[in-house]
C-alpha cells in the first residue's frame, strides 16, 4: 500500500458553480481530436462555468489508455490557459476497478494539471461491494491521493451500486474526500448530506439538469451537468438567477432542461450530446469509442422531443459570452 499523502492545508471542496462532465472528440482513426476538444473547452468556458470535469462519464474514461487520460487533463489545462480563462477549474474522473490503479490515476491526474478527482465505486465485483468495502476502498483512495477526491455516485454505470446517504455521510468526515457528485438525482439523500455537512467541507453536486433548480434549492453546490456541454450559458443563468432570487427566471429555465435532458437520455447519451454540440455549433463530430454507438442524423430527426434541445441551443446562442478574467 502507497504511503499517505500530506497535506499542507485542510483539502477544499470546489468551489460552488456549474461544472461540465466534457465530451470528448475523436478523429475518423479513433485518435484524440485536439483541435475540436479546443474548441468545445473555449465554447464551455465562454459559457461562465466554474470548471470543467476532464474523464467524467460524458468524457469516456473508461474508453481511454493512462497516456490519453493525462494528455486530455493536460490539453485542457494549456487550452484554458493560453486563452485567459486560467480560473476555470479542472476536475478529473480517476475512476478504476482497483485501489491500486485508482490512485494512481490520481497522481497522474495531479500531474496532468487536475484539482480534483471524481472517484466511481468498483463495480466489476458488484458482491463484494459491501458498505464496509465501499467505504474502506474511497478512504484508500483518499488517503493516497495528491488531491481531494469526490464520489461519484452513478448507479447507471456501477451495476446499480447506490450509495446511500449513511455511507456518504461517513466518508463526508475524511479529511481528503471533499464532496459527491450525484448522478442518482436524489434530491432526498442531497438533502440529508447538505443539512449535516458544511459545504465548506463537504459540497454535493447534483449530476442531472432536470433536478438543478430542486437541488439548489435542498442546499446542493451546483451541478457537474453533461447538458451544460450544449448549453453551458444557460446552466449557468439558470445557477444565477437562483443565486440572486429570481426564481421566476430560474423555473422557466428548469422547465426547459427538464424536457431536453430526457431527449439527450433518449438519443443515447454520450452520442447524442456529441451529435446536437456538432449539429449546433458546428465542430467536431459524434464519433464515439466502442462498444457505444453514434447518434444518426437519421435517430435525431427520428427521436421525440430533439425539438427541445433545439430550442435550448437558440437559447444557448442567444445569451452573451464571458470574456476571460470575467
Amino acid at each position: 500500500m502507497a504511503a499517505t499523502a500530506v497535506y499542507e492545508a485542510a483539502p477544499r471542496p470546489p468551489p460552488a458553480g456549474i461544472y461540465v462532465p466534457a465530451v470528448l472528440f475523436f478523429t475518423p482513426d479513433d485518435e484524440l481530436d485536439l483541435a475540436a476538444i479546443s474548441e468545445h473547452v473555449l465554447r464551455l468556458a465562454r459559457g461562465g462555468v466554474t470548471g470543467i470535469l476532464v474523464q467524467g462519464s460524458n468524457g469516456e474514461a473508461q474508453h481511454l489508455s493512462h497516456d490519453e487520460r493525462s494528455r486530455a487533463i493536460r490539453h485542457t489545462r494549456k487550452t484554458l490557459d493560453d486563452a485567459g480563462f486560467c480560473h476555470v477549474r479542472i476536475m478529473a474522473g480517476t475512476g478504476a476497478q482497483s485501489t491500486r490503479e485508482t490512485r494512481t490515476l490520481c497522481e497522474e491526474a495531479k500531474d496532468a494539471g487536475a484539482e480534483w478527482a471524481l472517484v466511481l465505486t468498483p463495480s466489476t465485483w458488484v458482491p463484494a461491494m459491501s458498505p464496509d468495502a465501499i467505504i474502506r476502498f474511497h478512504r484508500e483512495v483518499a488517503q493516497g491521493s495528491p488531491i481531494p477526491t469526490l464520489i461519484y455516485n452513478f448507479p447507471v454505470v456501477t451495476a446499480g451500486i447506490d450509495l446511500d446517504s449513511d455511507v456518504l455521510g461517513t466518508l463526508a468526515q475524511e479529511t481528503n474526500i471533499v464532496g459527491v457528485k450525484l448522478s442518482c438525482g436524489q434530491i432526498g439523500k442531497l438533502s440529508r448530506l447538505t443539512t449535516q455537512n458544511p459545504l465548506s467541507k463537504f459540497s454535493p453536486f447534483i449530476g442531472r439538469a432536470d433536478v438543478l433548480l430542486p437541488s439548489l434549492q435542498a442546499g446542493s453546490a451546483g451541478g457537474i451537468l453533461a447538458l451544460a456541454n450544449i448549453a453551458p450559458r444557460a446552466c449557468v443563468k439558470l445557477f444565477k438567477s437562483f443565486k440572486n432570487g429570481d426564481l421566476e427566471e430560474a423555473r422557466k429555465l428548469q422547465d426547459l432542461f427538464v424536457h431536453a435532458d430526457w431527449a439527450i437520455t433518449k438519443l443515447g447519451g454520450i452520442g447524442g450530446v456529441k451529435a446536437i454540440v456538432t449539429r449546433g455549433f458546428g465542430y467536431g463530430s459524434g464519433l464515439v469509442r466502442g462498444p457505444l454507438t453514434p447518434a444518426s442524423e437519421q435517430k435525431l430527426q427520428q427521436t421525440a422531443g430533439v425539438k427541445w434541445l433545439d430550442e435550448l441551443v437558440a437559447l444557448e446562442k442567444s445569451l452573451p459570452d464571458v470574456e476571460p478574467g470575467q
